[in-house]
């Protein structure tokens, strides 16, 4: 069971649709206690990055996302802005992030399309 974190910052109801399509069965968890338990985990996400790291910590899954992922290998996967947060930090805001990954999230450059 793929269990997708849902910290009010997420497309859920795609990521629900998309594990179900493919004939995975999903749920939502919200709750450090549910991370816990997990076997795999979706971290979804749309929005700013402090926003995200803020929810996170405030419902306190922080620990227990550290703890899963670290700790007992629980594996993962990012979407949108839940692998931005996964990083170090953003230029987008002043909160570190997950850490889990030695990278800064960066805006692409002005003139991108001149690449």
């Amino acid at each position: 069971m793929i269990s997708v974190i849902d910290y009010g910052a997420g497309n859920i109801g795609s990521i629900l649709n998309m594990v179900r399509k493919l004939s995975g069965e999903a749920k939502l968890v919200s709750t450090p206690e549910e991370i816990s338990k997990a076997e795999k985990l979706i971290l979804p996400g749309v929005g700013h990055f402090d926003f995200g790291m803020n929810t996170l910590q405030e419902s306190g899954m922080i620990e227990a996302l550290h703890d899963s992922v670290n700790k007992k290998g629980i594996p993962i996967l990012g979407i949108c802005l839940g692998a931005q947060l996964m990083t170090q930090s953003s230029a987008e805001g002043s909160l570190p992030g997950l850490g889990w990954f030695d990278a800064t999230v960066n805006s692409f450059r002005d003139d991108w399309q001149k690449l």
